[in-house]
């Protein structure tokens, strides 16, 4: 029998096959299980971070939808719901100095870049670009960026400028009620105007969301600062002013000072490097003049000095009262009767009224009118008056006719409410007020006494000083004042500030307007002449038309208040 052989070469073989198999199969596992338990520590990690997140940190999953749209600062609105001022976000032009993978930051020299910069950014200083880009240092080149501007930046193809996500405060009316709204900082708070008012209020979380409505009527407050900047303009004025006040509620409707600026891009100074941040309304006192007259024998009536409006009082060039001279602008006549007084704006008269009255009698009306305090309103920065410092029976001569006293403009536009709307005197706002809200006052003047100051402020503008106001339809009444500057040096006669104080319509009057401009110069436009008639006056002409009917009163050429008991007593006049 043949033995037969059997190989073990192979049988040796496959076995090793099958243990390296095995070893293959084994480290894969293994990798497997690392892999897996690498995903699982991430995932742990990850809902740990998340969790802690949840419960104290401060990513946006912990905000609720309502609060990721809320703006990081309230809105400000007109009364009408006109935006002022919103929260706009931008981008910002930053320069990041630091090298790039040991390369310079910048591809180009810095002068060629500021060069190029220049030309996307018309306003900027070349020399200042050039500074910032070859200091070494990273730095803001420009805040609020348009998306159009960054994608011209982006073409330069210098990856050191770079576009941060910024919140900018904008205020889309542009220049309007700039002395009204004031800005805000880099840091994000409010300077003067009412951004500084309401800052906390405007910065509160919970109330973010929720506009804030100003008492300012955006149609009017345009017209009113478009009729300044022309008579500004009209008679080379330094400045002016301009109130527009709701006589029932102390509402203003429009404030305006120029020359004014723009809260976007908020600068102290003009092109000729004066202020520009000057409140002429509120900032400023002035000895306003012949404009306190009305108020002098508003005060005489309510106290039963003048019971007879017929009776004449000596007049002239020139009288000794008090023991001091006092000058009109020229001589009216022997005598003079209250209407002629106030229609010629007699200083002489209304003087010995002063002096009838008597310090004590004509102080205390004048403090019940607020003239002893800062002027009521919610803007910082308000002044408080310059008051004589001793009511001798000189001194109340002398403020009977508007000298003597400085005051703001705003002091007059609340005192002429007063006088006009029945007595009750109310301190002025910059918010809304509800129609049922209004402040209740205190009376300062009797409701006759009103009545009898509204005939005469009607009679000044049909055929006194203050004709340039009067608008056909709308029964304006008002007074003029012109008064010489003083400072530490005295009284300048080549400086003068005009004013006139209106109300419309006087049959029923809404609305005290005052406007003041400071040291307007004789101009052809002016008819050569610097005085309120002819400066101050005329803005009230042309303002109360356009702004009449916006606000419900409509001209009425059938209408009028009744002026038969004066006309007999008054003739053509002209005064100052």
């Amino acid at each position: 029998m043949t033995a037969v052989a059997i190989s073990t070469q192979k049988s040796s073989g496959r076995m090793q096959l099958v243990n390296v198999r095995q070893r293959m199969l084994h480290i894969a596992k293994w990798r497997l299980l690392l892999v897996a338990a690498g995903f699982g520590a991430l995932a742990v990690a990850s809902t740990a971070r998340l969790a802690y997140l949840g419960v104290d940190g401060d990513a946006p999953a912990a905000l609720s939808m309502a609060e990721a749209l809320r703006p990081p600062r309230a809105e400000i609105t007109d009364r009408n719901g006109v935006p002022l001022a919103r929260a706009l976000p931008t981008f910002a032009l930053w320069f990041d100095a630091r090298p790039m993978d040991g390369d310079p930051a910048l591809v180009k020299s810095p002068q060629e870049l500021a060069r190029e910069l220049v030309q996307i950014f018309p306003d900027e200083n070349y020399d200042n670009l050039v500074s910032v880009l070859s200091a070494g240092k990273s730095a803001y080149i420009r805040h609020r960026v348009l998306p159009e501007e960054a994608d011209k930046v982006q073409a330069l193809g210098e990856a050191a400028l770079q576009f941060p996500k910024e919140e900018e405060r904008f205020y889309p009316q542009g220049t309007m009620a700039a002395f009204v709204l004031g800005y805000v900082d880099r840091n994000g708070n409010g300077l003067i105007g009412m951004e500084q008012v309401l800052d906390a209020r405007l910065k509160d979380p919970a109330m973010r969301g929720q506009p804030v409505a100003l008492s300012i009527d955006a149609r009017v407050q345009g017209a009113l600062e478009d009729e300044l900047a022309k008579q500004i303009a009209a008679s080379n004025a330094k400045g002016g002013g301009g109130i527009v006040l709701d006589v029932e509620t102390g509402e203003v409707l429009a404030f305006a000072s120029g020359p004014s600026f723009d809260p976007n891009r908020p600068s102290v100074l003009d092109a000729n490097g004066e202020g520009l941040m000057h409140n002429v309304m509120t900032g400023q006192n002035y000895e306003l003049g012949s404009v306190f007259k009305p108020i002098t024998v508003a005060a005489a009536i309510d106290a039963g000095l003048i019971t007879d409006i017929a009776r004449r009082w000596p007049a002239g060039a020139q009288m000794v009262i008090a023991g001091r001279p006092v000058h009109d602008h020229k001589s009216y006549g022997a005598s003079l009767n209250v209407p002629e007084a106030l229609i010629h704006s007699s200083n002489i008269v209304l003087a010995q009224i002063g002096e009838a009255l008597g310090p004590q009698a004509l102080s205390a009306n004048l403090k019940s009118l607020g003239f002893f305090e800062k002027p009521y309103l919610e803007l910082p920065g308000r002044r408080n008056p310059q008051l004589p410092r001793e009511w001798s029976n000189i001194t109340t001569t002398r403020v009977a006719f508007g000298h003597g006293i400085a005051l703001t403009p705003l002091h007059l536009a609340s005192a002429y409410a007063a006088m006009v709307n029945g007595g009750i005197w109310r301190p002025a706002t910059l918010m809304k007020i509800a129609p049922d809200k209004a402040p209740q006052g205190r009376r300062v003047f009797k409701a006759s006494t009103s009545a009898r100051m509204r005939q005469l402020l009607r009679l000044i503008v049909s055929i006194g000083t203050g004709r340039k106001a009067d608008a056909a339809g709308y029964r304006v009444g008002g007074k003029t004042g012109t008064a010489e500057i003083a400072d530490e040096f005295g009284y300048h006669k080549d400086r003068v500030v005009s004013t006139f104080a209106a109300a419309f319509p006087m049959d029923a009057p809404r609305y005290v307007v005052v406007t003041t401009m400071v040291e307007p110069k004789a101009t052809v436009a002016t008819s050569g002449q610097r005085t309120a008639g002819y400066t101050a006056a005329p803005i009230v002409g042309k303002l109360v038309p356009r702004i009449g009917p916006l606000l419900g009163v409509m001209p009425d050429d059938g209408r009028d208040i009744d002026l038969t008991d004066l006309a007999p007593l008054v003739a053509n006049g002209d005064g100052e």
